[in-house]
Protein backbone atom coordinates (compact mmCIF):
# COMPACT_ATOMS: atom_id res chain seq x y z
CA UNK A 1 0.00 0.00 0.00
CA UNK A 2 1.50 3.09 -1.19
CA UNK A 3 1.63 5.98 1.74
CA UNK A 4 -0.29 8.95 2.48
CA UNK A 5 0.42 12.28 3.46
CA UNK A 6 -2.67 14.13 5.93
CA UNK A 7 -2.80 17.17 5.75
CA UNK A 8 -4.92 18.90 8.79
CA UNK A 9 -5.68 22.19 9.81
CA UNK A 10 -7.88 23.83 12.50
CA UNK A 11 -10.33 26.50 10.60
CA UNK A 12 -11.42 28.84 13.17
CA UNK A 13 -14.27 30.69 11.14
CA UNK A 14 -15.44 34.23 12.35
CA UNK A 15 -18.78 33.53 14.23
CA UNK A 16 -22.21 34.19 12.32
CA UNK A 17 -20.13 33.66 8.74
CA UNK A 18 -20.35 30.07 8.52
CA UNK A 19 -22.58 29.60 6.34
CA UNK A 20 -21.23 31.99 3.53
CA UNK A 21 -17.81 29.83 4.53
CA UNK A 22 -19.41 26.80 3.63
CA UNK A 23 -20.60 28.29 0.58
CA UNK A 24 -17.52 29.56 -0.29
CA UNK A 25 -16.08 26.15 0.04
CA UNK A 26 -17.86 24.22 -2.02
CA UNK A 27 -16.53 26.50 -4.89
CA UNK A 28 -13.32 26.27 -3.63
CA UNK A 29 -13.03 22.20 -3.28
CA UNK A 30 -12.90 21.67 -7.16
CA UNK A 31 -9.78 24.10 -6.82
CA UNK A 32 -8.01 21.49 -4.44
CA UNK A 33 -9.28 18.22 -6.19
CA UNK A 34 -7.72 18.57 -9.78
CA UNK A 35 -4.05 19.19 -7.73
CA UNK A 36 -1.61 16.11 -8.38
CA UNK A 37 -1.02 13.94 -5.66
CA UNK A 38 -4.78 14.87 -4.17
CA UNK A 39 -6.75 11.83 -2.78
CA UNK A 40 -9.56 13.01 -0.92
CA UNK A 41 -11.04 15.99 1.10
CA UNK A 42 -12.95 16.00 4.26
CA UNK A 43 -14.31 18.92 6.43
CA UNK A 44 -15.91 18.45 9.52
CA UNK A 45 -17.18 20.63 11.72
CA UNK A 46 -17.14 20.95 15.77
CA UNK A 47 -20.20 19.55 17.74
CA UNK A 48 -19.23 21.01 21.08
CA UNK A 49 -20.87 23.48 22.57
CA UNK A 50 -20.06 27.16 21.68
CA UNK A 51 -17.70 25.59 18.91
CA UNK A 52 -19.67 25.71 15.70
CA UNK A 53 -17.75 27.81 14.20
CA UNK A 54 -14.73 25.98 14.32
CA UNK A 55 -14.02 23.06 11.39
CA UNK A 56 -11.53 20.42 11.04
CA UNK A 57 -9.97 20.07 7.58
CA UNK A 58 -8.18 16.87 6.55
CA UNK A 59 -6.42 16.31 2.88
CA UNK A 60 -4.90 13.17 1.96
CA UNK A 61 -2.03 13.80 -0.77
CA UNK A 62 0.65 11.24 -2.36
CA UNK A 63 3.53 12.94 -1.08
CA UNK A 64 4.11 16.59 1.11
CA UNK A 65 5.41 17.89 -2.25
CA UNK A 66 2.62 17.81 -3.51
CA UNK A 67 0.52 20.22 -1.22
CA UNK A 68 3.96 22.83 -0.40
CA UNK A 69 4.80 22.44 -3.62
CA UNK A 70 2.26 21.40 -6.24
CA UNK A 71 -1.26 23.22 -4.81
CA UNK A 72 0.61 25.97 -2.83
CA UNK A 73 2.54 27.12 -5.97
CA UNK A 74 -0.66 26.53 -8.35
CA UNK A 75 -2.85 29.34 -9.95
CA UNK A 76 -5.74 27.62 -8.25
CA UNK A 77 -4.20 27.89 -4.69
CA UNK A 78 -4.72 31.67 -5.63
CA UNK A 79 -8.12 31.17 -5.77
CA UNK A 80 -8.10 29.06 -2.91
CA UNK A 81 -7.08 31.60 -1.04
CA UNK A 82 -9.19 34.41 -2.45
CA UNK A 83 -12.40 32.59 -1.56
CA UNK A 84 -11.55 31.06 1.94
CA UNK A 85 -8.39 33.14 4.01
CA UNK A 86 -10.94 35.98 5.02
CA UNK A 87 -13.26 33.66 7.15
CA UNK A 88 -9.89 32.53 9.15
CA UNK A 89 -9.22 34.11 12.78
CA UNK A 90 -7.15 33.24 13.66
CA UNK A 91 -5.41 32.02 10.76
CA UNK A 92 -4.54 28.27 10.87
CA UNK A 93 -2.26 26.14 11.47
CA UNK A 94 -1.52 23.38 8.98
CA UNK A 95 0.38 20.44 9.60
CA UNK A 96 1.12 17.42 7.88
CA UNK A 97 0.84 13.78 9.22
CA UNK A 98 2.66 10.63 7.78
CA UNK A 99 1.12 6.98 7.97
CA UNK A 100 -0.59 5.86 11.71
CA UNK A 101 2.28 4.85 14.17
CA UNK A 102 -1.15 2.85 15.99
CA UNK A 103 -3.98 1.93 14.84
CA UNK A 104 -7.34 0.26 17.20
Amino acid sequence: MASVILESALLDVLPGREDEFLAAFAEARPLIAVQRGFRTLRLHRCLDEGRGSRFLLQVEWETLADHTEGFRGSAEYGRWRELLHRFYRPFPEVEHYGEPVLSA
